[in-house]
């Protein structure tokens, strides 16, 4: 093996690592949300945690990635630590359909149909049909290009395996590497060999497709490859440990579990196989092939997988043990390893607006309260509400604007889009909430008193603002599209009934002759409803153009106004007799 053979050794073991990326781009686009609904549907049940682990991991081709976006999940608080054992335990099965795809290479025949399934065979013919369907998608959010991505880093993917392997042809009638392979009968030194490996290149299935390769040239045996693999699921644990840095306690505490179950798994693996090995050594003195390399890494993947699932709980407890409680911990709203997964990362987007919106409303509920009943602790709740909303507001952009350059689907961009708009109307809403409460403060310091007849009008105002800013919530928190019809509307209501309030506050300034600046604080609270009232129908309007992005926005408000979109002219009397105001005389 010269100088050139480890230079195409290196350029197919990049082309193999790069059609995995490819590939699993592919693969999650074609998913779309359905790994999201996936986890939303994770209960405590861990068989179904199996199986999400299992099928994210056949979802997005690595068993490390998986496992980093759960210390991402941790970390932000999606899910609790227990809950992602099972997954890890799923994942570390689901990695083994890489080494059955690659085992293929293998085949040896010369009838046509046997032939056509090693990858070597169809692997160009996929690759024309993805460029094909690249070329022939009509924008970057057509369905074709995702599944066109995929197969083009499928073929990627073959084709560096297939430099690999030839890279090691001229090994197979080495003295040398024969003498070295020797070395390898120790299952401590073949252990260590596939950790090292498996930790430069921080990807299993990368190295497994380096060892299938190998057992190509017919000098590598069952003995020799089989404390490998059990090394190359210990290696692949670094990518989740480098991960965890400067993560919170349990989001350590995660790659702590899966390098936990690894190490056992591993540890009972090279105990079998050493019973195996003294009991019947002939059989694992035969020359290995890729097929077989992709049994041994399934043995060992069901094998742990068997004997430590139902010591899911002993698991969580070493990594309490290894991973000791910290005093300190950092409030992590959006973690960036949520980035790995888009539909995912913008669901969680999603929940962390909707908590923003529920801070807007105690905001919001408050501050008017604070008109009739004065108490200047809840001016210092509403205070610290506002500083955790602009907190919100801050991780939320930037967290979307990193997320908005990545390869998106069509849908994703459009929430994207939706979801940025929303997050600032909430912000402003908090914003006219806190200067409603700064008017009551000026309001109680002066001693200025309202009149009852205003108090009044005041009450309906404030109500109707209430409910349609509930009405919006709900839209927005449960994505309904129906609800969100009824926010137009319902708004306008509002700005009819603001008009008559201001109207007959001007008259009554004329006639009682009020303090000019007393009449300004009662007219912006009234302005300052009326804008909310404004926004909540900018984020229903957001939520109706994200599905009907063909619409314009002026367009869709105009007819918002016009019809009755859902039905709801009946409700639409009833709230406008509970909250109409007369005009003064």
């Amino acid at each position: 093996m010269d100088i050139f053979s480890i230079f195409t050794l290196m350029g197919g073991l990049a082309f193999f690592l790069y059609g995995m990326i490819i590939m699993s781009s592919g693969l999650e686009k074609i998913a779309g949300g359905k790994m999201e609904k996936l986890l939303e549907q994770l209960t405590s049940n861990p068989f179904k945690g199996f199986l999400v682990g299992a099928g994210m991991t056949i979802a997005i081709q690595s068993s490390s990635a998986v496992t980093v976006m759960l210390v991402g999940f941790v970390n932000s608080g999606i899910m609790k630590l227990s809950q992602t054992v099972a997954i890890i335990i799923g994942s570390n099965v689901g990695t083994t359909v890489t080494s059955w795809i690659l085992s293929l290479s293998g085949i040896q025949s010369t009838n046509f149909f046997l032939r056509m399934l090693k990858p070597e065979s169809f692997s160009p013919l996929l690759a024309l049909a993805g460029v094909i369907m690249l070329m022939t998608s009509r924008s970057n959010f057509s369905r074709r290009k995702p599944v066109g991505t995929f197969l083009i880093g499928f073929s990627i993917l073959m084709f560096g395996m297939g430099l690999m392997s030839s890279s090691m042809a001229p090994l197979a009638n080495d003295p040398n590497f024969s003498h070295i392979l020797t070395l390898f009968k120790n299952p401590f030194l073949g252990l260590m060999v596939g950790l090292v490996i498996t930790m430069i290149i921080q990807s299993s299935a990368a190295s497994v497709g380096m060892l299938q390769a190998l057992s190509l040239t017919g000098s590598i045996s069952y003995m020799v490859a089989a404390p490998i693999i059990a090394g190359q699921h210990i290696g692949t644990c670094i990518t989740a440990v480098l991960s965890s840095i400067g993560v919170n306690t349990n989001a350590k505490r995660v790659a702590a579990v899966h390098v936990a179950f690894n190490v056992i798994g591993a540890i009972i693996f090279l105990a079998i196989f050493e019973i195996w090995l003294h009991t019947f050594e002939y059989p694992l003195k035969q020359m290995a092939n890729p097929f077989g390399i992709a049994i041994v890494h399934t043995v060992f993947s069901i094998l742990a997988a068997c004997c430590l699932f139902p010591f899911r709980k002993a698991l969580e407890k070493i990594s309490y043990i290894v991973v000791k409680d910290s005093k300190e911990e950092k409030e992590v709203i959006l973690d960036e390893r949520l980035l790995l997964t888009p539909s995912i990362a913008i669901s969680q987007c999603y929940k962390t607006t909707a908590e923003m919106a529920k801070l807007t409303r105690e905001s919001l509920v408050m501050s008017v309260r604070q008109l009739k009943q004065y108490n200047p602790k809840i001016s210092e709740i509403i205070e610290k509400n506002e500083s955790k909303i602009d907190k919100y507001q801050d991780v939320l952009e930037s967290f979307l604007q990193k997320l908005s350059a990545k390869d998106l689907t069509e849908d994703d961009s459009n929430k994207i889009s939706q979801l940025i708009l929303s997050i600032s109307d909430f912000e402003k809403i908090a914003d006219h909430s806190t200067h409603i409460m700064q008017i009551a403060d000026q309001m109680h310091r002066k001693e200025w008193v309202l009149a009852s007849d205003t108090v009044e009008e005041l009450k309906k105002v404030v109500n109707a603002v209430k409910e349609v800013f509930d009405i919006t919530v709900k839209a927005f928190i449960y994505n309904d599209l129906r609800t969100a019809y009824e926010v137009e509307p319902f708004e306008q209501v509002v700005d009819d009934i603001s008009y008559v309030a201001k109207k007959n506050h001007i008259k009554r300034v004329k006639r009682e002759k009020v303090h000019i600046r007393r009449n300004f604080a009662y007219a912006e609270v009234l302005n300052d409803l009326e804008r909310i009232s404004d926004h909540c129908s900018n984020i229903s309007t957001n939520m109706i153009q994200s599905a009907n992005s063909s619409i314009p926005k002026h367009e869709l408000k105009k007819s918002l106004k016009e019809e009755d979109v859902t039905g709801i002219s009946q409700q639409l009397e009833e709230f406008k007799k509970q909250y109409s105001l007369q005009l003064m005389e």
